[in-house]
């Protein structure tokens, strides 16, 4: 047997997996280079990363968005796990936004993130925005006041906002829909930030995702002792989820076509 005999070197699994590295062949293939680049050069604020708000951050990093603001202050619980991205039983008390992170860098190592685990309020929502100036804002908030201001101050500064109403209570996924605000029925969400931007004295359109479906009585629970929240809905896996792809995927196409 010949001792210098090569044998040529076999690729590891790692290696086979990554190929030519090009992880978003398929998202580019879509969109084309030039649209595949505007979805990289973008920012965008995902306000509330709970049940619908980490879909729609997930499908956005996949997507390949630039640069990812998370707000959130909450920690894992037991009853998020049922519906939660980042609920599972190993990161029961650890940040939301924190356990977000850290599979967002797996997923894209290029992504910029910029984690801040603190709860949103309107005194300190116009110096949030003025400070970060991110392209498209997610709302994926589930409180009135909160809700509101930051759709008001996006408003003024001309920052392009979507946002998530009520996905509990209910489990039709065909009664999904992106509507406008002020078009919305059946969600009693909806409505409260209608009336809370007309206090203010702001009203215009504003891209939504809500539900036609006639929420479920039996599954609101009144509760007075969570922070800003008056009831408690049950819910279901799939319909959260599905919310934060319908936000997702909206955001993403106006970046890409650049709509206005």
């Amino acid at each position: 047997m010949d001792c210098n005999t090569h044998t040529p070197t076999q690729p590891s699994p790692l290696e086979e997996v990554r190929g030519d590295g090009n992880w978003q062949q398929r998202t580019e293939q879509l969109f084309g280079a030039e649209g595949y680049e505007r979805l990289q050069n973008a920012h965008v604020m995902v306000v509330g990363v709970g049940g619908v708000g980490a879909y729609a951050a997930e499908m956005l990093c996949r997507a390949g968005i630039g640069k990812l603001t998370l707000i959130d202050a909450d920690t894992v619980q037991p009853s998020n796990i049922n519906r939660q991205l980042p609920a599972l039983h190993s990161t029961i008390g650890r940040p939301k936004a924190a356990v977000l992170a850290e599979r967002f860098r797996d997923i894209n190592p290029d992504v910029m993130l910029d984690i801040r685990i603190e709860y949103i309020e309107p005194a300190t929502i116009p110096a949030l925005l003025d400070e970060t100036r991110p392209d498209f804002i997610v709302d994926a908030i589930d409180t009135i006041q909160p809700k509101c201001h930051l759709i008001a101050e996006a408003w003024k500064r001309h920052i392009r906002i979507v946002s998530s109403m009520g996905a509990g209570a209910k489990s039709d996924i065909t009664q999904i829909r992106l509507a406008d605000l002020w078009d919305t029925y059946h969600c009693g969400l909806a409505k409260a930030v209608r009336n809370g931007l007309k206090r203010i004295g702001m009203k215009r359109s504003l891209p939504v995702v809500f539900s036609t479906e006639q929420a479920h009585p039996e599954a609101i629970i009144r509760v007075d002792d969570e922070r800003n929240k008056k009831s408690t809905t049950g819910t279901v896996s799939y319909m959260p989820a599905t919310f934060g792809c319908y936000l997702a995927g909206y955001v993403i196409k106006e970046l890409v076509f650049l709509r206005s």
